[in-house]
């Protein structure tokens, strides 16, 4: 049962991530969501787009604790973590 709290959780932050992402593409950019993608990788800027998406899970994390879902905020907490990882690989490589 805590495992699948836990996914539940994970994957709820990597969708809140993957919108967050989406609704600044959408909001903030004149380009398409493809060019604004394309553009972000030609001008390195891949990191600083995930990391603007990820503001969501500030939501997701505090609306689970607030209603004492503990380990699907654990889940939110993991898929935050995978983020910040992957704008690491970003900004390195």
């Amino acid at each position: 049962m805590n495992k699948k709290e836990i996914l539940i959780g994970f994957v709820t932050g990597i969708i809140a991530n993957t919108i967050g992402t989406l609704l600044y593409i959408i909001i903030f950019s004149d380009l398409s969501i493809k060019e604004t993608y394309l553009a972000a990788v030609s001008q390195g800027h891949v990191g600083s787009l995930l990391a603007l998406g990820a503001v969501l899970n500030l939501a997701a994390f505090f609306g689970f604790l607030k209603i004492k879902r503990d380990l699907r905020a654990r889940g939110v907490l993991i898929a935050t973590l995978l983020t910040a990882l992957l704008i690491m690989y970003y900004k390195i490589f």
